[in-house]
């Protein structure tokens, strides 16, 4: 069968119940896989052309200072021999670690790619390397930084990836609702075990880490979530899942746990809008966060693959929402979507709810199979796509000139119980 190529569309509308909804403005943009710098105007209210355009960048985000023109105006082809010359001259000095959803002009110079979990196993098997450079999204540098030794530097090219889900539990918010829950629910229950136990998913800060590192908690990717959820009730009652309510809802739905023992927390409501016992009732109480990228997926567009292409397997990630899960063939992480692609007998038909990036790779390494997008109107994520060659490029130089830049640093205090809860996590091998 032949691979279908799926693009980049200029997005007029938005589909009902997403963010920005009736507003009739472009959401995604066609320009967006080219000039990240020319969208940073954008920093100022949202994180630009993309899914993640309507959220807001808060304040205190890191910005990305200015790089010389000549990577600006360079072509693909030049960009592409600097990297690869100043990987060369760097040697096994540097080592590039590339997520699935990175370009493909970032990823054609990735030492690894993979996942979250992967690449957070990645960031420290390269001892000898001194600087890891990170072609991912903020919260994957921080996380490099904390598990690499103390003599590597952690560079992220463009300091303006972050992500929009990790800003949705801020550390100030997360605190507030750990002394709420501690004054309803108190710290021990009488047989001496934890009455929550805190769990934030890969995608959040430092911060969080750490202060799942100190209480006890424990941080999990949508790789090992279940076995995560599992090492959490063994030592507690109920969990505090941040910052996504997908994956938490997905992940304790396939363990059994009902739907109502499963309450939000609004961070802008007292008790997060729960009643005291709601939450003594409650087993996972899940954070009000989200992936602009996987939310767009819908049971619509589902049925609407399945009346076009009977027979297709239809594969979503544990981000989306939970009737996209529900409805789809299976979920999966990153890992597990291209292990079941790799998989498949030849000629088979995928329809993927992931970002854009991986699913056009997939398609293009296996024409053996019909692969495309589930969502027709692509709308990728925002802040992966600031990950350019050109800054790229100039964080290598810079390397072989002898000067490190961008480089991502958590501080010692909060590295030391990030870490804890990170080693947790490695721990908890997937399924």
């Amino acid at each position: 069968m032949t691979s279908v190529a799926t693009r980049i569309d200029l997005l007029r509308t938005r589909p009902d119940g997403l963010p920005g909804a009736g507003a009739g403005r472009s959401t995604c943009s066609s320009e967006l896989a080219t000039n990240p710098w020319d969208f940073a105007p954008a920093l100022s209210a949202g994180y630009g052309p993309g899914a993640s355009q309507d959220d807001a960048v808060p304040a205190g985000a890191p910005a990305q200072p200015v790089i010389p023109e000549e990577y600006k105006h360079a072509s693909a082809e030049e960009l592409a021999a600097r990297i690869t010359a100043a990987k060369r001259a760097l040697g096994e000095r540097v080592v590039v670690l590339g997520h699935f959803y990175q370009r493909d002009e970032i990823v054609a110079h990735a030492d690894f790619l993979g996942d979250s979990f992967q690449l957070a196993r990645a960031a420290r098997s390269k001892p000898e390397a001194e600087a890891i450079v990170f072609c991912g999204v903020h919260f994957m540098a921080e996380t490099a930084d904390i598990l690499s030794g103390e003599h590597q530097s952690v560079i992220l090219p463009n300091l303006a990836a972050g992500c929009s889900m990790a800003d949705m539990a801020d550390e100030d918010s997360v605190e507030e609702a750990w002394e709420q829950l501690m004054d309803v629910l108190g710290k021990t229950d009488d047989d001496g075990r934890q009455t929550v136990v805190p769990v934030t998913y890969m995608n959040s800060s430092a911060a969080l880490k750490a202060f799942c590192g100190r209480h006890g908690g424990i941080v999990c990717t949508s790789s090992n979530a279940a076995t995560v959820l599992e090492w959490a009730f063994e030592r507690g009652r109920r969990v505090l899942f941040f910052p996504d309510q997908h994956l938490g809802r997905n992940t304790a739905k396939a363990m059994g746990i009902p739907l109502e023992r499963m309450p939000m927390w609004d961070p802008r409501q007292d008790l997060g809008g729960n009643t005291a016992q709601d939450l003594e009732d409650a087993q996972v109480i899940l954070w009000h966060g989200f992936c602009s990228v996987h939310r767009r997926f819908t049971t619509a567009q589902i049925e609407q693959a399945r009346a076009e292409h009977p027979g297709v397997r239809v594969i979503v990630h544990p981000e989306c929402p939970m009737p996209v899960v529900d409805a789809a063939d299976e979920s999966g992480s990153t890992d597990h979507i291209r292990k079941a692609v790799e998989a498949a007998a030849p000629g088979t038909t995928f329809a993927i709810g992931t970002e854009i990036n991986m699913v056009n790779r997939l398609a293009a390494e296996h024409p053996e199979h019909t692969i495309f997008c589930l969502d027709p109107v692509i709308c990728p994520c925002s802040t992966m796509y600031r990950i350019h060659p050109g800054y790229l490029a100039w964080v290598l130089e810079e390397l072989v000139a002898g000067r490190v830049v961008n480089q991502v640093s958590v501080d010692a205090a909060t590295a030391r119980d990030a870490q804890v809860a990170l080693e947790r996590m490695l721990a908890a091998l997937p399924r």
